[in-house]
């Protein structure tokens, strides 16, 4: 993502912050940007590693509150990958998600016949839906050239 275009997000970021009266502290700039700048949807660890060199005193868990923080505001979700630590997505727009099940990489992908899938008729009445993403499991291309080499 270009710097002209991370401005740009990053000053939502800090409207939305102001509409939710939460502090517009340096950190939690710095780990928006952070999830902004990656395209791997990190964890909250992977988020600290980065941010801890610029910020040593910060901790794991202002960093993990920080992320759930976003989440419940609005301005990132949490990708449905189970059995592993969550994973943070700074895309709100409508997308789906490949998860290579080796390496954990996970990829954005957009299909308009997922996105139309019909809400399924067992669903209970007092249940309103409102999104669908699919995670679909697999083994990236990478992977699979690492295993027919080995």
């Amino acid at each position: 993502m270009d710097e002209q275009r991370i401005a740009g997000k990053i000053e939502a970021f800090i409207d939305t912050c102001r509409r939710h009266h939460l502090k517009i502290t340096p950190q939690r700039v710095a780990i928006y940007r952070e999830l902004l700048q990656s395209d791997m949807h990190p964890s909250a660890d992977a988020l600290y590693q980065i941010v801890q060199q610029a910020y040593p005193n910060i901790s794991f868990d202002t960093v993990n509150r920080t992320l759930m923080t976003f989440v419940n505001i609005g301005v990132a979700n949490v990708v449905e990958i189970f059995g592993g630590a969550k994973r943070f997505d700074p895309n709100l727009t409508d997308h789906h998600h490949l998860h290579c099940i080796q390496c954990g990489k996970i990829t954005d992908f957009h299909d308009r016949s997922f996105d139309q899938l019909e809400d399924p008729e067992n669903i209970p009445d007092d249940f309103h839906v409102l999104g669908k993403r699919i995670v679909l499991k697999g083994i990236c291309s990478e992977c699979r050239r690492k295993r027919s080499i080995a």
